[in-house]
């Protein structure tokens, strides 16, 4: 009776497991758009059709999947004007307008595609351009949705415009911690003391049943 009860505890303690192992998050697979504050990145509360950046200012672009704009990942460059545009001297009649474009990472792009390296640009635009106009100067071609949704830049990605990532789609592969586990579901300790928990029951099994002969 007690082997069996130990055989059936170590199943549930597996199946409890393999039930709580965290799933991806559904989300939205789609081109962030990002102004300078301060020397920091501010997710913009209009479109880039819209937003006309003053000369002087930094807007950001950012490719990753999220399910809304308050966990949107940032651009990975710093909103540095001087840095940018230093090899872009003002003139009379025109603005500047720095840009950083991140592609994002390998685990945010659409099957079979691989993202383009960040950069940064300097664009040299009519004092009333808009910010789609200024990385239109810079990042073509440029290619947006019916809905005037930006959807791709520098021709990335090839396709697709902001569609939803399903939480079926396998999570990507993450980096062990210090500790070993790869952040993504239950360490080896756990799966180890569930082996042991079996071992055990089978051990125990076997020894009642020479005991019964």
């Amino acid at each position: 009776m007690r082997a069996r009860f130990l055989v059936l505890l170590g199943l549930a303690a597996l199946l409890a497991v393999a039930g709580t192992a965290p799933a991806q998050a559904a989300g939205y697979r789609y081109w962030s758009f990002w102004q300078s504050s301060g020397g920091t990145w501010t997710y913009a509360t209009e479109g880039p059709a819209t937003a006309r950046p003053a000369d002087g200012s930094v807007t950001g672009f950012r490719f990753s999947v999220s399910e809304d704009s308050g966990d949107s990942a940032q651009p990975r460059t710093a909103p540095d004007f001087a840095a940018i545009c230093a090899r872009t001297p003002a003139e009379n009649g025109t603005k500047r307008v720095a840009l950083v474009v991140d592609f994002g990472t390998p685990k945010d792009a659409p099957q079979g595609e691989r993202p383009p390296a960040r950069r940064t640009a300097c664009a040299r635009v009519a004092p009333d351009a808009t910010a789609a106009e200024a990385l239109a100067r810079v990042a073509k071609p440029l290619r947006y949705n019916s809905e005037a949704l930006l959807c791709a830049i520098s021709g990335y990605p090839k396709s697709g415009c902001g569609e939803q990532v399903s939480a079926n789609e396998p999570a990507p592969t993450t980096r062990p911690d210090s500790a070993g586990n790869d952040g993504g579901g239950p360490s080896v300790g756990v799966f180890a003391g569930i082996a042991a928990v079996l071992a055990l029951g089978a051990a125990a099994l076997w020894q009642s049943r020479r005991r019964g002969r």
